[in-house]
């Protein structure tokens, strides 16, 4: 069965994107630690990140710098936080998340649920600070 995450690449299931190419999607987490928490994922369904390959990986890295600079000159912040958590959907992904403090990437944290005139917002304040 399909993930959450291959229904939003596969045009399913709606998306705040902030950015694709063929390989990988970047788009707005709906339930975010912060304002402007991003995940990137690849666009091929692979469970646990470090069976994708070495050089995927590192696409996929390289990729998700270019949306956290986006994210750093669109959200007031200190840091973009980067972490791979990998319980909550079998579909490996990283989260994009703007830090003023460490609190700001705790995932036990109550979730924000922000509105979908918030998240479309923020989607296009991000998208805008790519060159």
């Amino acid at each position: 069965m399909a993930s959450i995450f291959t229904k939003i690449v596969n045009g399913e299931i709606p998306c705040y994107k902030i950015a694709e190419n063929d390989k990988y999607l970047a788009f707005l987490d709906v339930f975010p630690l912060v304002h402007g928490h991003v995940l990137v994922i690849p666009k091929v369904e692979t469970d646990y990140i470090f069976d994708i390959a070495d050089a995927d990986l590192a696409e996929m890295m390289v990729f998700s710098k270019s949306v956290a600079k986006a994210i750093k000159a669109a959200v007031t912040c200190k840091r973009v936080g980067v972490a791979v958590i990998g319980l909550e959907v079998p579909h490996a992904h990283i989260h994009l998340v703007p830090m003023n403090t460490v609190n700001d990437i705790n995932f036990t944290q109550a979730k924000l649920k922000p509105s979908a005139e918030e998240l479309s917002d923020m989607a296009e304040k991000i998208r805008s600070k790519f060159n």
